[in-house]
């Protein structure tokens, strides 16, 4: 009883921590409406698709949007880093109001069919970067790393909620009413989800007073300010586009994010084709017992997903991830081994509970690893790999059945995938650790430098930062001394002397060693201790990379260092 209640109260605290902040409840609102809309509007057209082609039309037209997606994302997740996102994912969700509200009217009165099919496929072109800029945007939005991981969980939830409530209510009113009003509730939902996020605002403080106090005004602005990090102009399209791809090839972290991410799709596009023979040859429910499999992993899926609400703060992001994929290729072999009514339900069943699993760390770990400038187009290549494993899943299914039998099939997909992830298990406890908030990021947050900085840029300070311990009467930097670190006083206190005059005593939570870094000059001052000191210690490419890629952050550490060298 008492685990049950530590998890519901998990449940809730994971809750509380979303609806406290204004940004993130608004961001949740768009996104669950907006997905409720898409979902009602799909019905409405594969309806419209199958009175107007049949069963050939629907497939091609399914075919082609998810062609239209996997090649769009990537594209679009440029701009989304190149952009202010929250403007971004404004103008999208306008361009899919109209473009579904023009497809409404071609419906209503009965215009030419092709122009539905095409408005269909521009739609989910448009729509595909809208993830991409809304992962960029959220780590903005957050307080804490535990924050984000726990707004990531909820918006899975509200996912697994609106893609059983989408079709539902699409469904429900195709009972009632044309199918063009439907799509005209999917307009709705779109500008449901422009009024939410606009009115999304980062806060951000500049810290413009002196050493240990922030200084800091609130400026209050919409994202559209505070956005966006800076990069080298001038970079051609192709190698905006890898950008994505090369960091996640880089970060060898992050690669196997994309290869566990990749591992799922692979089992999800051949389950695709395997539920089919399942329902006729195992539950003998003919290819219309597809839906009783779907809405059962589905329901299995919700489930999980308030099982993952409890999770949210225990670290684990990354091993989580690889349970979930073994939950997704375990019961592939089970099935394989004992095909019966009962062995397929169980199956479906572990596979929904799993896949919240994997969800939480392919949405959360991108954010936590990338940088700003890049993350979007982080996020659309990891997201690009489950994709286009879904694909080639789907495309290798019915080749495998012909040439090794479906079972055989089966057992191969859930073996490979299984063994593949118990490999990386080492990994992603590795990554685990990394992720964990170091020592004294707070400390490092309350300095007015580092105060803009998104929170997977503050971690990976921490994580550069060097402890140091400096006997009293100890010369730490040397005026004309070249400048190599920054430094920030745990506990302890320093004298700031130059050209022989004290100008200042630095104590707790002050920092000094930022002049010569920024300006790019030998040190202008000597800084000694004056009792037994605890320092972090920041290296010049580490500091000058954090600062350098916000424009806040750079314009706070510029007015510190012109007020210093005023004295």
């Amino acid at each position: 009883m008492s685990t049950i209640t530590e998890q519901g109260e998990a449940t809730r605290s994971s809750l509380r921590r979303v609806l406290a902040n204004t940004n993130l409840r608004r961001i949740q609102l768009a996104f669950f409406a907006s997905v409720i809309g898409d979902w009602a509007y799909a019905t409405a057209l594969t309806v419209w698709a199958y009175l107007d082609g049949g069963a050939a039309a629907v497939g091609a037209f399914t075919a082609a949007r998810f062609v239209a997606i996997a090649v769009a994302g990537p594209v679009g997740s440029v701009i989304a880093d190149k952009v202010p996102r929250r403007t971004f994912m404004i103008v999208i969700d306008v361009i899919r109001a109209v473009l579904v509200g023009l497809a409404a009217v071609i419906v209503a009165v009965d215009g030419p069919s092709i122009l539905v099919y095409v408005l269909g496929v521009v739609v989910s072109v448009v729509g595909s970067p809208f993830r991409s800029a809304q992962a960029g945007l959220i780590p903005k939005l957050v307080n804490r790393p535990d924050e984000l991981t726990a707004s990531n969980a909820v918006a899975s939830n509200l996912e697994n909620i609106a893609t059983f409530a989408g079709p539902a209510l699409g469904a429900l009113l195709l009972g009632v009413v044309d199918i063009w009003v439907v799509f005209l509730v999917n307009v709705a939902s779109y500008l449901w989800s422009i009024a939410m996020v606009a009115a999304v605002r980062v806060t951000s403080t500049v810290g413009a007073g002196g050493p240990g106090e922030s200084g800091a005004t609130e400026r209050g602005e919409a994202e559209d300010d505070a956005d966006g990090g800076e990069e080298p102009a001038g970079l051609g399209f192709f190698r905006e586009l890898a950008l994505g791809f090369t960091f996640v090839w880089r970060d060898r972290d992050l690669r196997t994010v994309a290869l566990l991410a990749a591992a799922q799709g692979f089992v999800w596009g051949t389950l695709t084709v395997f539920t089919v023979i399942i329902a006729v040859d195992i539950l003998r429910t003919g290819p219309q017992g597809v839906g009783y499999l779907d809405a059962v992993m589905g329901c299995a899926t919700v489930a999980g997903g308030a099982v993952v609400l409890t999770r949210v703060g225990k670290g684990r992001l990354g091993q989580d991830m690889a349970i979930g994929v073994l939950g997704w290729s375990l019961p592939m072999i089970g099935l394989a081994a004992f095909p019966s009514p009962v062995v397929v339900f169980a199956a479906l069943i572990l596979i929904g509970l799993s896949d919240p699993w994997v969800n939480l760390g392919l949405e959360t770990i991108p954010q936590r690893l990338a940088t700003d400038e890049v993350i979007s187009r982080v996020y659309g290549a990891v997201e690009s790999a489950l994709i286009g494993a879904m694909a080639l899943g789907a495309a290798v299914a019915p080749l495998l059945i012909h040439g090794i039998g479906f079972r055989e099939s089966i057992a191969a997909v859930g073996i490979v995938v299984a063994a593949y992830t118990l490999t990386t298990l080492r990994r992603m406890r590795h990554l685990d650790a990394r992720l964990t908030a170091p020592d004294h990021v707070e400390l490092l947050r309350s300095i007015g430098i580092f105060e803009p900085l998104a929170p997977p840029t503050l971690e990976a300070l921490g994580h550069a930062a060097e402890e140091v311990s400096v006997p009293a009467g100890t010369v730490v930097l040397r005026e004309g001394e070249d400048a190599d670190r920054f430094y920030v006083i745990v506990s302890g206190s320093v004298e700031v002397t130059g050209r022989g005059e004290l100008l200042r005593v630095e104590r707790a939570g002050d920092f000094f060693g930022e002049i010569g870094l920024i300006r790019d000059v030998p040190r202008t001052a000597t800084v000694t201790t004056l009792e037994q000191t605890e320092l972090l210690a920041i290296g010049r490419a580490d500091f000058l990379g954090a600062v350098s890629g916000v424009g806040d952050s750079r314009r706070a550490a510029d007015e510190i260092v012109a007020r210093r060298l005023s004295v």
